[in-house]
């Protein structure tokens, strides 16, 4: 059975009508506006033609002496010999261009530099159910590694809580928006929140130290299976009161999350290494009747390619991280090309303040691993990994991740082949904004970055 509730939005607002009759309850009203709503603001662009250049439209294909043409923030073309009266020129003689990079999984913000006890702030280890919780509001904007991710060509990224419990909390995509003093500034419009979750070593091992439950894998499918059966129960309270039968119960914000998860406003990232663990986290998601977007790190996806190809599941990976603990021994650098080749939605990820900086780099090795390994892929579609893929999984791929008329124009111009290790993003763009120029940066940094770059030659 597959609850047909309404969007979240709507369960909070049946309780802000509750509230109205039982003011002093824990059914407090919460009319108003949507909470924590996007205040991002596209910056100023002008109509901008970038000419000859060779392109890879974020589908698959690659596109010799091609121009593509930007104007209102969105693409409005890509193809040869393209006029626009009026656009600035851009010659792309030489160069590359391609769609932003979508980082996946990203803990920028929450875990931000410099990296000390006080900034720590994405696991709320607290209990292995923390499902109430918002990564958003543990973001700091001034991360220096946000202006760092946008040197590196990303564009949009998503934001995870740590992965110490069954139930993290929830993950929220963002615009790497350089200067913001708020998250909000920074919200994708309209992206889906996400809920992190995590099985394996993890949570067992971070509340088995503490002799309580999971500390097994048996302990951990445990915890979620209540964890979603006491959300069903919610649902169906909420959803016999909106047709007028009984009252709503008392809000409950982690009983929210995980009614959202199975109504599908929120989308589910699940961080899981072994191809057995993974299987059972899908089980679980067919005993309850939701959908999982995509496993992270998933370093032993190849082993069940087809079932996450027929299941429609991403699987978020490195292109070369294993072996760090036992759950990612069986991890093979063929791990991406061999999902890919399944025909599965295959994703290269960071989970990484230092890999955001360079993802083009890890699809590149993982795409080498592949052609070694026989398998045929060529640069476009490696590519698919770093923008339309994610952008899938985010559930922003109608507004993202490729360079189709009507998209965002999230665009970035490389010096050389981007699956190379001597190109570097020269320019990026988002929604047809240049956010970052090499060599001429016009935004402040972070005060710490202002520490770093100039502080030389200081005698204090």
């Amino acid at each position: 059975m597959r609850f047909n509730l309404r969007p979240t939005v709507a369960l909070v607002a049946l309780l802000s009508l509750a509230a109205c009759a039982t003011a002093g309850t824990d059914t407090a009203s919460v009319e108003g506006p949507e909470p924590f709503a996007s205040t991002y603001t596209p910056r100023p662009s002008v109509p901008t033609l970038i000419r000859n250049a060779t392109v890879f439209d974020g589908n698959g294909a690659e596109l010799a002496n091609a121009d593509v043409f930007m104007r209102d923030g969105r693409i409005v073309s890509v193809g040869q010999n393209l006029s626009a009266d009026g656009a600035t020129i851009i010659d792309g003689t030489g160069k590359f261009v391609t769609p932003g990079i979508i980082d996946a999984h990203s803990h920028l913000g929450v875990y931000p530099s410099p990296a000390i006890d006080a900034t720590a702030d994405g696991n709320e280890l607290t209990q292995p159910n923390t499902a109430e919780v918002w990564a958003e509001h543990s973001v700091w904007p001034q991360d220096p590694g946000f202006l760092r991710a946008v040197a590196g060509g990303i564009t949009t990224l998503h934001i995870l809580p740590g992965s110490g419990n069954l139930f993290g909390g929830r993950g929220v995509t963002l615009r790497p928006v350089l200067g913001a003093t708020t998250v909000q500034e920074m919200k994708f419009p309209g992206a889906p929140q996400s809920l992190k979750m995590a099985c394996g070593e993890n949570p067992a091992r971070v509340y088995g130290s503490r002799n309580q439950s999971p500390a097994t894998g048996m302990g951990n499918v445990a915890g979620y299976r209540q964890a979603f059966a006491n959300a069903a129960r919610y649902a169906r309270r909420m959803e016999a009161a909106e047709n007028g039968h009984g009252d709503p119960p008392d809000r409950d914000l982690e009983m929210e999350t995980l009614a959202g998860v199975i109504n599908g406003d929120i989308i589910l990232q699940w961080h899981c290494y072994r191809a057995d663990e993974m299987a059972n986290a899908i089980q679980v998601a067919h005993e309850f009747h939701f959908h999982i977007a995509a496993f992270h790190h998933a370093v032993e996806a190849y082993k069940i390619a087809d079932m996450l190809r027929d299941e429609g599941i991403c699987s978020a990976m490195w292109a070369d991280w294993w072996g760090f603990k036992l759950e990612a021994y069986d991890g093979i650098r063929e791990n991406i090309a061999f999902v890919d080749a399944a025909g599965a939605c295959a994703i290269v990820h960071s989970d990484s303040e230092v890999g955001i900086q360079r993802l083009n780099q890890e699809a590149a090795k993982a795409m080498a691993d592949g052609r070694r390994a026989g398998i045929e892929i060529t640069r476009g579609q490696a590519w698919t990994w770093l923008s339309r893929n994610p952008a899938r999984a985010l559930h922003i791929d109608q507004e993202t991740g490729t360079l189709e008329p009507g998209r965002r124009a999230d665009v970035v111009i490389w010096s050389a082949d981007p699956l190379s290790s001597y190109a570097v993003a020269e320019r990026v763009f988002i929604d047809g904004a240049v956010m970052y120029e090499r060599g001429a940066q016009r935004d402040p940094p972070s005060d710490f970055e202002l520490g770093q770059t100039y502080s030389r030659g200081r005698t204090q």
